[in-house]
């Protein structure tokens, strides 16, 4: 990339460089604004091929495919590399056509790849397979030499971890388990999730800690307000000694005053008939 980089002035190579390492920082941990840096660099050099490849990946982290399956195309046109071929193949997977990621893997490019990309190649044609619900199809593509290996290769994890979920697919339940142990050996930094899928076909339930922590946090709420509840009731309900030369009652509230009714009622009656008593000039009969 450097040396590709040096065919441009050294003011623009420096800017176009900066934008290229940005995209490579953030493309795993956030790949929109890795697409965004790449946009500058694309529209800075679109003549440079690392600069075509870098937005190739940028767009196929956001799954931008088609946009994707261009640059790499773009890539190769102007390199000449079959590099990028099982990437251009799975991007034609992303765009819904898994039949032409299958053409793709009987072309001769696959030929002139080097291991680690017909391994590449091999697990784009088995996702292809399983897209076209050729589950069975799918395990044979992935039974070769390489996972039939005991010596582990960069690629070794991803390509057992991809044959126990289909032998998992297939409810190959048995060996499934077998081949996601084997991928935790050859998992030496946890970057699958093998582990995890173990320990559910073990039928261990994982929990989340943060899901702990915010049940903890409701309880302790839940207890805050019981203890304020009841210390509201309490005052409410404060024994006075009315023996106290200080002793002032609680001036009780309309709403805290039983009232009867029927008291109202008799009231109410007996102002009638005392009215019924008093004549006309106001004095009582």
């Amino acid at each position: 990339m450097r040396q590709e980089l040096l065919s441009l002035p050294k003011g623009l190579a420096e800017e176009v460089s900066r934008n290229l390492v940005m995209v490579a920082r953030l493309i795993d941990e956030d790949p929109e604004k890795a697409y965004a840096y790449s946009r500058i660099a694309l529209r800075l050099a679109s003549r440079v091929a690392a600069v075509r490849e870098a937005a190739g990946f940028a767009a196929y982290a956001t799954q931008k495919y088609s946009e994707a399956l261009a640059e790499f195309r773009a890539a190769k046109r102007m390199t000449g590399s079959v590099e990028l071929w099982p990437v251009m193949a799975d991007c034609e997977r992303g765009l819904g056509r898994p039949e032409r990621a299958l053409a793709m893997a009987g072309e001769p490019e696959v030929q002139k790849l080097d291991k680690a990309g017909q391994v590449e190649m091999r697990l784009v044609a088995a996702g292809a397979r399983r897209d076209m619900g050729q589950l069975d199809a799918a395990i044979v593509t992935l039974q070769s030499p390489e996972l039939a290996s005991n010596a582990v290769q960069p690629w070794t994890a991803r390509l057992r971890y991809a044959y126990a979920d289909a032998l998992l697919a297939a409810g190959r339940e048995d060996e499934a388990r077998e081949w996601f142990a084997k991928t935790v050996e050859a998992d030496k930094d946890g970057a699958m999730d093998a582990s995890d899928r173990l320990a559910e076909l073990d039928g261990v339930e994982f929990v989340d800690a943060l899901d702990l922590a915010d049940e903890d946090e409701d309880a302790d709420e839940q207890d805050a307000a019981e203890v304020a509840a009841a210390e509201r009731a309490s005052d409410q309900a404060e024994y006075y000694d009315e023996d106290d030369d200080e002793y002032e009652p609680l001036e009780q509230s309309e709403a805290d005053v039983d009232v009867d009714v029927t008291d109202e009622v008799v009231a109410d009656v007996e102002d009638d008939d005392v009215d019924d008593d008093v004549d006309e000039t106001g004095d009582k009969a």
